[in-house]
């Protein structure tokens, strides 16, 4: 990570954990297919530095499918059929502001505008949600939220669903503002994501604080 980032997480590096960590991820990709590719495991934190960040989208582990995960949470590379969950993201965000979506679900456009895309797991084995929880990305990523909410700026905290929401713990900055809703994905979208208005109410909370809005809009080509 070589980036702004590394001064302020590297202790992570010399705790029990990480080593622990590595050696199973780098066993799970000997033995299984495993999401993202090395290259993309922390693309979050190389396209939006620690400086740059005004917005945290939380979401949980990587997309389990081939050729979907690529280190962003929600977000796919473009040709990549897009997951339903953004699906309604998108759908949200045209509600919202009357952004027409792009045909495509990669968001590095957020992320170079200061949208950290984290996932709180970093990595998934291939067709099997969830199978590197609890093996210690968890700290790491709790980490990166409690190094954001140390941030003087205003930093808004978009928690998507229930387990989200359990890391709420983790921001007690005044400064801060949080927004909260159900989870975008199919089972839940309908009992209050949809209407939830989360872009216009970041920039809202953004403006007030004096940072610039992010333009949600996404290049269509």
């Amino acid at each position: 990570m070589l980036t702004d980032w590394n001064p302020l997480l590297r202790r992570q590096f010399s705790e029990p954990y990480w080593a622990e960590l590595q050696g199973f991820v780098q066993h799970e990709r000997q033995v299984a297919e495993v999401y993202p590719p090395e290259t993309d495991v922390y693309a979050a934190l190389h396209l939006t530095s620690f400086a740059d960040v005004k917005v945290l989208i939380l979401g949980q582990d990587p997309y389990h499918g081939s050729g979907q995960a690529h280190g962003l949470c929600f977000s796919v590379r473009r040709g990549v059929q897009i997951p339903p969950s953004l699906q309604n993201i998108y759908k949200e965000m045209h509600s919202d502001l009357g952004v027409v979506p792009p045909e495509h679900g990669n968001l590095e456009e957020w992320a170079r505008q200061g949208v950290l895309l984290l996932n709180t797991v970093l990595t998934v084995r291939a067709s099997n949600a969830g199978s590197h929880r609890n093996r210690g990305w968890e700290s790491f990523t709790d980490e990166i939220i409690r190094v954001v909410n140390q941030k003087k700026e205003r930093v808004v905290f978009l928690l998507w669903g229930a387990f989200a929401q359990k890391k709420k713990i983790l921001i007690d900055g005044p400064q801060h503002f949080i927004i909260e809703a159900p989870h975008p994905s199919p089972l839940s979208a309908h009992r209050g994501f949809l209407g939830s208005k989360p872009f216009s109410r970041t920039n809202a909370a953004l403006v007030e604080a004096g940072r610039g809005a992010v333009d949600w809009t996404l290049s269509h080509s």
